[in-house]
């Protein structure tokens, strides 16, 4: 009866599983002409998977009867609401990506099977209560992930990105795994559980040193400053539909990753980790709105700005309450919709011999030639820089609140100085689409499905998307309640 009951908590890691084997084996019979067979089969598992997570955010899903294998996996609400967002990121890059790489003739099989495996990955990653699930959930995605940037391989750029990726991120596993060592050392368990237990009492200098190093290993992962250096490079050189998954699906799961660790496994002894995150928060937003301000490309201007979001995400997490985590939930679900949308207007950005355009300095005067896009364009720069009405400002406004309510006065005080000064580069591309003489260089035609996540997207982040707070409050709220409930 345990392992039935554990296997129906397991159903879309194993449907991830066994689709991603079977339609490997498609893609070794059939090779790169059902490039697009299986992008759409993949698409559709990753719907089922969102159908079957679904009842556990719905129905609040806590306490033991969540937690299964002894403990390793944790199948509950907050996991839940993870996996949709990563499900729906995932899904839109692969809705995306053919259109883009048949330009190149580069759509390969192993494209949506990489997403795939990698989304398995992040789906242990979010649900993972043991240090060695942890691991393996980690690495099993970003050994996707560092194909995925180097993807294109007829592209320096790409070939670039992913070997930065790989070298960094290498350095970061190693760094997690000695601060999971030195955890494991000093309090003789891997579990979350058992560690919350034994680090309650006295805590000895080498578990600080393993929390110290576990939170910076996973840093880098949400590319948190000072870990951040990856971040443009691999950006700017990843295939556009690689870089709209590694701003979404990944980012997502990572920050999952980090509150889970942070607050189920250390949540004992918050206060010897809030000082880091804190930092970390304070650090991303201000050089996330500083680096972006001399970007003249678009791809590394949207980089820095994931920093900067990173940055609003982690003043959540340093409350170290259940409000602050319901409020980073929110601002994680408003990302995603800010991410896809302005990485698929990005995509739709593109010149006579439907290159690619990425300079912002092309896109002078886009609201005469191309009105809607810019008009959509715009909406993605106000909403990231948290202009109200739209949807962007309510995120930043629920982790600000948190932190007031956390008495983090200082903290959100400082959040809200920088935000100001991060809306300068977001308005400076509206300046430049609006009132620079067109120079003309966008004038590719972009297809149906485009149109639709972008209009999608534009939708939730314009006033209208404020009538899905209550309903968005009532889920991140029973998702983060249940983060709080310790075996």
């Amino acid at each position: 009866m345990e392992w039935h009951h554990a296997l129906n908590l397991l159903l879309p890691e194993e449907l991830l599983s066994f689709a991603g084997l079977i339609l490997l084996l498609v893609a070794g019979w059939a090779g790169d002409r059902a490039a697009r067979a299986i992008t759409i089969a993949s698409v559709l598992v990753l719907v089922v998977c969102g159908v079957l997570v679904a009842p556990e955010l719905g129905g609040g899903g806590t306490g033991p009867q969540t937690a299964v294998f002894y403990g390793q996996y944790r199948a509950d609400a907050f996991a839940a609401f993870a996996k949709l967002l990563i499900y729906a990121a995932a899904a839109a890059c692969l809705i995306v990506a053919p259109a883009f790489f048949d330009r190149f003739k580069a759509m390969r099989a192993e494209f949506p099977l990489l997403i795939l495996f990698s989304t398995l990955g992040m789906d242990l990653m979010v649900s993972a209560t043991d240090l060695i699930a942890l691991y393996i959930g980690l690495e099993l995605q970003s050994l996707a992930g560092y194909v995925l940037a180097s993807f294109q391989r007829t592209d320096d750029r790409s070939s670039e990105a992913g070997l930065k990726y790989f070298v960094l991120g290498a350095l970061a596993s190693g760094i997690l795994l000695f601060g999971a060592s030195l955890v494991y050392g000093f309090t003789g368990t891997t579990s979350f559980a058992g560690i919350h237990t034994a680090l309650a009492g006295h805590l000895s200098m080498g578990a600080t040193f393993g929390i110290v190093f576990v939170l910076a290993g996973l840093a880098f992962k949400i590319s948190a400053v000072p870990f951040h250096m990856w971040t443009p490079d691999v950006y700017e050189g990843a295939p556009t539909p690689v870089t709209t998954f590694f701003a979404s699906a990944p980012k997502i799961a990572a920050l999952a990753l980090t509150t889970r660790v942070a607050l189920d496994a250390f949540g004992a002894q918050a206060a010897a980790w809030q000082q880091i995150v804190i930092f970390a928060a304070l650090a991303s937003i201000i050089v996330g709105a500083l680096g972006a301000i001399g970007q003249s490309n678009i791809k590394r201007l949207l980089a820095y700005s994931s920093i900067n979001n990173v940055g609003f995400i982690l003043i959540g997490l340093a409350c170290a309450t259940a409000q602050g985590t319901s409020a980073m939930l929110v601002y994680m679900a408003i990302y995603v919709a800010m991410t896809i949308g302005g990485f698929v207007a990005v995509l739709m950005l593109r010149n006579a011999d439907d290159e690619q355009v990425e300079a912002i300095a092309d896109l002078a005067g886009l609201s005469r030639t191309r009105p809607l896009l810019a008009a959509a364009l715009a909406t993605v720069m106000f909403s990231l820089a948290g202009i109200p009405p739209l949807f962007g400002f309510w995120g930043k406004f629920v982790v600000f609140q948190a932190a007031v309510q956390a008495h983090l006065v200082a903290l959100a005080a400082v959040g809200i100085a920088a935000s100001v000064i991060g809306a300068f580069y977001y308005i400076k591309v509206v300046k430049i689409m609006y009132f620079d003489a067109p120079v003309d260089r966008v004038v590719g035609r972009s297809d149906g499905v485009h149109w639709a996540l972008l209009g999608a997207t534009a939708l939730i982040m314009s006033p209208l998307g404020y009538l899905l707070t209550i309903w968005l409050h009532d889920l991140a709220g029973g998702a983060a309640a249940s983060l709080f409930h310790f075996v």
